[in-house]
């Protein structure tokens, strides 16, 4: 028996790190009698846009809105840019289904684009060659936490500017293809001094269960200045999106003699309420150590496994810093089933392990569309061979070291 199957310490793959603090601050929204979205929405919303501008104010991000869900922002900056039928969004085929489904939702188009050869950002010259007279948006994903090549992004975008023709006033103020970046993962990352959720035109944030920062269920959305375009008409409108199109919100009509209210168009109900709020504030206040404590985990694992050959994310650059989100592996010697033993020989060890992702024209829903992995080789190479191991703010350093002799003890066999 190997050393590691003598020390079986309980390990989560994704555990919300949460604190007495979380817990006292919940139950304080809950006897203060206002429940729903109010002014702990508010405040963290404020502290949220306050975070994202930290060295960075010229384009900064002016305001964000909170939602309930980073799916419900990604809906919401399509609809605010008026994205719908007959209109191209291109999303790589590398990410998770909340990324390609948003577009669905408002009637457009979706363009996959397949990964880089050996990395799992999407290749910049596909998407170049994919631009279209009806592209009016690219999705890039900052998957684990590490920030996409926006520098190229925007160059490619810029490029196109004499193909693009303008649906809405916010499109003709930006006058070119929207970057509308899934930012789920990357809370906290910065590249080039610069914090994701403050570089693309929109970005959407999750506070998913199991991201760094946790709300339980939300998300936020944010957005740099768009010169000739009012803030606060921006969230005005977002307002108005996530409350049914009402004038008011609850708290407004809570006010003497303000129960009167109108309903400006039949819109949706996707507003984050205080309880959730209330925890993210909390989580917002222990934040700096908690991504601290990812980066000692990442560099504990990448001090061992790097040398033996395993592929990782650069988490930590001279030009970007991740939130490390999530631990990614790629073996390259390795098949799919085998990719699948080793998953198995981890679990039954006590260690649980899960894949980033399963490309989308993989799903059924996605082959429904029309896509055909055949036709994405990277992104099938890189789910293939790709091993996620536990990452979060919680484990022990006895836990990760259980984790990476497990690790390197089972890979022995499928490394030679």
């Amino acid at each position: 028996m190997s050393e590691c199957q003598n020390r079986t310490p309980a390990i989560s793959f994704s555990a919300p790190d949460i604190t007495e603090s979380e817990i006292n601050a919940v139950a304080d929204t809950l006897r203060s009698g206002w429940i729903t979205t109010g002014a702990r929405v508010k405040e963290f919303e404020k502290k949220i846009a306050q975070f994202y501008q930290t060295g960075f104010s010229e384009t900064g991000t002016p305001r964000c809105v909170c939602l309930n869900s980073q799916t419900a922002c990604a809906e919401m900056s399509l609809r605010l840019l008026g994205i719908g039928e007959g209109d191209e969004v291109i999303v790589p085929a590398y990410t998770y289904t909340a990324t390609a489904s948003v577009v669905c939702h408002v009637g457009a188009t979706l363009v996959l684009v397949d990964t880089q050869p050996d990395s799992l950002e999407m290749d910049y010259d596909k998407v170049e060659s994919l631009i279209t007279e009806r592209t009016k948006a690219i999705i890039p994903v900052d998957i684990a936490g590490v920030v996409c090549d926006y520098d190229r992004i925007y160059s490619i975008v810029e490029s196109k500017r004499s193909l693009f023709t303008p649906k809405n006033e916010i499109q003709r103020a930006i006058g070119r293809v929207a970057v509308v970046a899934d930012t789920a993962h990357a809370f906290g990352a910065k590249r080039n001094g610069v914090s994701a959720g403050a570089i693309a035109d929109f970005s959407n944030t999750s506070f998913h269960a199991v991201k760094n920062l946790t709300t339980a269920e939300g998300g936020a959305l944010s957005w740099r200045r768009i010169d000739g375009i009012s803030d606060d008409e921006i969230y005005r409108t977002l307002q108005l999106y996530s409350l049914h199109g009402q004038s008011k919100d609850a708290l407004a009509k809570k006010q003497i003699g303000s129960w009167e209210y109108d309903v400006f168009g039949t819109w949706y109900k996707c507003n984050m309420t205080d309880v959730h709020a209330s925890i993210g504030l909390s989580q917002l206040a222990r934040y700096p150590e908690m991504l601290a404590r990812r980066r000692q985990i990442i560099e504990m694992y990448d001090s061992r496994l790097v040398p033996l050959g395993v592929k990782v994310l650069p988490h930590y650059t001279d030009f970007s810093t991740s939130s490390g989100h999530l631990y990614m592996t790629r073996i390259d010697k390795i098949t799919e089933e085998e990719r699948n033993e080793i998953i198995v020989k981890m679990a039954e060890r006590g260690v649980p392990c899960n894949v980033h992702y399963k490309p989308l024209p993989m799903l059924t829903a996605y082959k429904n569309l029309g896509f055909d992995i055949k036709n994405f080789p990277n992104s099938h190479k890189n789910y293939s061979t790709e091993i996620t191991l536990p990452l979060h703010s919680s484990l022990t350093d006895e836990q990760v070291e259980y984790i990476i002799d497990c690790y390197t003890d089972i890979l022995k066999d499928y490394l030679k």
